[in-house]
């Protein structure tokens, strides 16, 4: 299949040699084009525009204003392919998911909300865990694409949204659960316990998860080297609570949390993994 990729960062990075190894013909645009130019295989676009005469584009930017930018203000949809689908990989707000759903069918093109679970290291082993949501149809015929670079497509129905709620959700868990564990490690090291002694027995008995394990072992070495930034778990934390706020609901933990993640980006944390947040409550 022919296919554009859209957003060479880590994660993309990780993503693109996959595609090519499954044997798709593989273009690339990145604002920096030497990013992009790195990657063995692929070829090198002028413009997001050119991404959309492919078979498909996948896209993998770091915010809403990046998606605003490169996707919508740009013009890129206006040209498009009519045959493409636009595979959509990005942790953005619910809002732009139905702005960019309606000037999708505006533009005549089929739009696939496709965010992930995972880390770079996962993106890189083909082992991401891809949420799937949008015309079934347009996913059935992207489906290789995703299994090039996922473990597991996961089916979330029709409405682009519910891919993006899910992934907004579980980010949020994940904030939540390395800030149980500092306050955890806390109380333990109060009591004469150290932090890795704790997480330890909690990560391979009650919590054996792996977001517990990654997280619990920076905790518990005190090393946060980055694998996802402070400024972007803030972000996503920041998304779920706007997403709740839209309906009405009341989310405190998440509340919580974003006042830890805004503590430690005072703290001068911001290129420092997410998790070290986890500290903000031991540090007080």
């Amino acid at each position: 299949m022919k296919v554009s990729f859209i957003g060479i960062g880590s994660m993309g990075a990780a993503m693109v040699p996959n595609l090519v190894r499954a044997g798709h013909s593989v273009s690339v645009w990145n604002r920096n084009r030497a990013a992009a130019q790195a990657i063995d295989g692929v070829t090198v676009l002028e413009s997001p525009a050119d991404a959309f005469q492919a078979d498909a584009v996948m896209t993998m930017l770091s915010n809403d204003d990046a998606v605003r930018s490169v996707i919508l203000d740009s013009g890129a949809l206006a040209g498009a392919n009519k045959n493409c689908v636009h595979i959509m990989m990005a942790t953005i707000s619910l809002a732009l998911v139905d702005e960019l759903a309606a000037r999708h069918r505006e533009a005549g093109i089929a739009y696939v909300s496709a965010p992930v679970f995972g880390v770079p290291a996962a993106a890189a082993a083909a082992q991401l865990n891809v949420l799937a949501a949008g015309d079934p149809q347009a996913i059935a015929r992207v489906q290789p694409l995703l299994d090039a670079v996922g473990r597991k497509t996961w089916l979330l129905g029709d409405d682009p949204k519910r891919a993006n709620v899910v992934k907004i959700s579980g980010n949020m868990m994940i904030a939540q659960a390395f800030t149980a564990m500092g306050e955890a490690a806390y109380l333990s090291e109060s009591y004469g316990v150290p932090a890795a002694d704790l997480l330890d027995v909690l990560t391979n008995t009650l919590f054996a998860a792996p977001s517990y394990q990654r997280y619990g072992g920076f905790i518990a070495t005190n090393t946060f080297e980055p694998g996802f930034k402070l400024p972007l778990g803030l972000k996503d934390v920041n998304l779920a609570l706007s997403a709740a706020e839209a309906k009405g609901a009341l989310l405190p933990v998440a509340e919580q949390v974003r006042e830890n993640m805004q503590d430690a980006m005072a703290q001068g944390l911001q290129d420092r993994d997410w998790s070290v947040a986890a500290t903000i409550r031991r540090k007080r």
